[in-house]
């Protein structure tokens, strides 16, 4: 019995193409940058950070140390700004930013998903015609588009009133949303969807039951993507509500005075509206990261 012969060279070729990957980083230095990379990426963080970190704290001082000049970071900490705020009965316009936030991107996703799933898995004829009608919508500035509309909701008898903004939320978002589901159902393994219809499953129950927890991180980051446009939108809730449906972004304008800028109250009030995105992104960490990342490597 006879035993072959191994050569050297031929030994252990996955350990000679790791030394050859080791020698050519080396020689590009990427180990040597990566704690510079991090240091830098930090330093945008931080940057970006920094506007929201001193709005809070600002948040937290009385008016007298939040207008000197140079800033003072170390004046006393009280709550006066937030008990000034709930005496001003904040409620309703977090009640009515809510209402049309969260019920219009519902209503996204519920039309996105069935358009993207035409345009992706079940492709129509022309689909780049159709998506690029979608993006032309985003085209014109919605300031072009206001006076129009001001019009058709004042003859419709809808002016401050909440479910005009839940309808123009909607038209708002939709367009996004259609472009950043078919990215992420374009990546529905098409084997799961064929064993489906094999064994009889209508649309609906494909949509519900295969496509919504496969395509669950890219669901996560448009909804909370939609909820963030509506939830910051000004311009419509200004020009297009007076008192029963103002929203959020509209009562922090009324901290703005020909008395002057009350600038902590503003900033707690800021501080306040700025809570339930913050809640959803945190809420939604994972799956928002998952949602972004999906379909950018192939």
């Amino acid at each position: 019995m006879t035993h072959a012969a191994t050569h050297p060279a031929t030994a252990a070729p996955g350990a000679r193409l790791k030394k050859i990957v080791r020698r050519k980083d080396d020689r590009n230095g990427s180990p040597r940058l990566s704690p510079l990379w991090t240091f830098v990426t930090w330093l945008a963080t931080l940057a970006f950070f920094a506007p929201v970190a001193w709005m809070v704290l600002t948040s937290f001082h009385q008016e007298a140390d939040a207008a000197t000049n140079p800033p003072t970071p170390f004046a006393p900490v009280t709550f006066d700004q937030y008990k000034l705020l709930f005496s001003r009965d904040v409620t309703p316009f977090l009640l009515n930013s809510a209402m049309a936030s969260i019920i219009s991107t519902l209503l996204v996703l519920a039309l996105a998903v069935p358009a993207a799933y035409a345009l992706s898995i079940k492709p129509v004829k022309k689909w780049t015609d159709v998506m690029f009608f979608f993006l032309s919508t985003k085209f014109l500035p919605a300031i072009a588009a206001l006076l129009p509309i001001y019009l058709i909701v004042k003859d419709a008898g809808m002016l401050d009133n909440v479910w005009t903004l839940v309808i123009l939320y909607t038209a708002m978002n939709l367009p996004i949303a259609v472009w950043m589901m078919r990215s992420f159902l374009a990546e529905v393994p098409k084997e799961i969807l064929e064993a489906a219809e094999v064994d009889g499953a209508r649309l609906l129950t494909v949509l519900w039951r295969i496509v919504a927890p496969v395509a669950m991180p890219g669901l996560a980051a448009t909804s909370l993507i939609c909820f963030i446009f509506s939830w910051n939108e000004f311009m419509f809730a200004v020009n297009l509500t007076a008192t029963n449906a103002s929203t959020a972004p509209v009562f922090l304008v009324g901290f703005i005075t020909s008395e002057g800028l009350f600038l902590a109250r503003l900033c707690a009030a800021a501080t306040l509206v700025s809570l339930p995105v913050l809640i959803a992104g945190f809420a939604a960490q994972d799956k928002l990261v998952r949602g972004l990342s999906l379909g950018a490597v192939k």
